[in-house]
């Protein structure tokens, strides 16, 4: 299989201002700023944090939005959808629990309906988190852990790809954590499931090279955002149902379960979508497949580095070398 520069073989879709897959964070690149009209962009878990963010953004910035969230009316919606007819933008509210694939794909039929097609970009936002040791955590604990912050993003990209491949190109935004490369004690599965989001979306990375999907793994940080409220509520659930003994056998870490609120976090929420606006900005081409967002100390990056110079020296002279190198910008 000849070796193909990743600037020739997305040529076509630079051409043509089509969204395509990104490159390691080393690269030094300059953004421009994007103009996001015509930007048809659906997001996950936009009830609050990062995806309400990022909805509001997207759109004042003139994207078509389509912004998701589960358990619909609900007030965080009604707020949505006040303010996008009072400032005229181009929002929409939809009902998605990433649990329900039968909600999921009515939903993205509807959002192709209004957008003409297949959506531009998906962003990935939607999850949750358990805190307390491992073996405290239950079953029912992980299996809601993986069923949303991984399978979950899997539902959501089976129904979104196949509009995307029929449009000619798109963008996956995962949003993952600093926890998706490094392991703190006491975070329950966090880092299990955001470990196999990081695994998935590489994977897809090199797969849809072919189709000019890009893939982007945005890692932040901490930030005070009331994903702090969701987990105390999951994890005082999984307290109550869980042994003493089990308890007691971790005391440095299981007082504290539920009790977490994000206290002494100051860093700005809306990193994480300047960060995705930055990346739609870069020509094509020049997009990193991981993204560490924080203004503080970014522990995964050298993991980031080292997985991709492992990757190309691997399978970069491989069948799959065309792929591999693709994503990581080696011509």
């Amino acid at each position: 299989m000849p070796v193909v520069d990743r600037r020739t073989l997305l040529a076509g879709a630079a051409a043509t201002g089509t969204l395509v897959a990104g490159v390691t964070p080393a690269q030094d690149v300059v953004s421009m700023k994007p103009d996001l009209k015509g930007t048809s962009i659906l997001i996950t878990g936009t009830s609050s944090g990062f995806g309400r963010l990022g909805a509001e953004h997207y759109a004042r910035l003139g994207a078509k939005v389509f912004a998701t969230m589960r358990n619909t009316p609900r007030p965080e919606a009604e707020d949505l959808m006040k303010m996008a007819r009072d400032d005229k933008l181009d929002l929409t509210v939809l009902e998605i629990d990433v649990l329900d694939e039968d909600q999921i794909g009515r939903a993205v039929a509807t959002a192709e309906q209004l957008a003409g097609g297949g959506i531009d970009v998906l962003v990935n936002n939607a999850g949750i988190g358990i805190s307390g040791p491992v073996e405290v955590h239950d079953i029912e604990a992980i299996r809601l852990a993986f069923e949303t912050n991984v399978f979950g993003c899997h539902r959501m990209i089976r129904a979104m790809l196949p509009g995307m491949r029929a449009k000619g190109g798109g963008h996956l935004f995962q949003i993952s954590s600093q926890l998706g490369r490094v392991i703190v004690p006491g975070a329950g599965h966090y880092s299990a499931t955001k470990f196999a989001l990081e695994a998935m979306s590489e994977q897809l990375a090199y797969e849809l090279v072919p189709h000019n999907i890009g893939v982007t793994v945005i890692q932040p940080g901490g930030y005070p955002t009331k994903v702090w409220v969701n987990r105390n509520r999951y994890t005082t659930e999984v307290k109550a149902r869980v042994a003493q003994e089990r308890l007691d056998a971790y005391p440095a870490l299981t007082p504290r379960m539920g009790t977490e609120d994000g206290s002494g976090r100051t860093a700005d929420p809306m990193d994480v979508p300047h960060a995705i606006v930055d990346i739609l900005g870069m020509p094509a081409g020049t997009r990193p497949l991981r993204k560490a967002v924080h203004p503080g100390r970014k522990p995964q990056e050298p993991i980031n580095q080292v997985s991709a110079e492992i990757q190309v020296s691997w399978l970069g002279r491989s069948p799959f070398g065309p792929w591999i190198n693709a994503v990581h910008n080696i011509g």
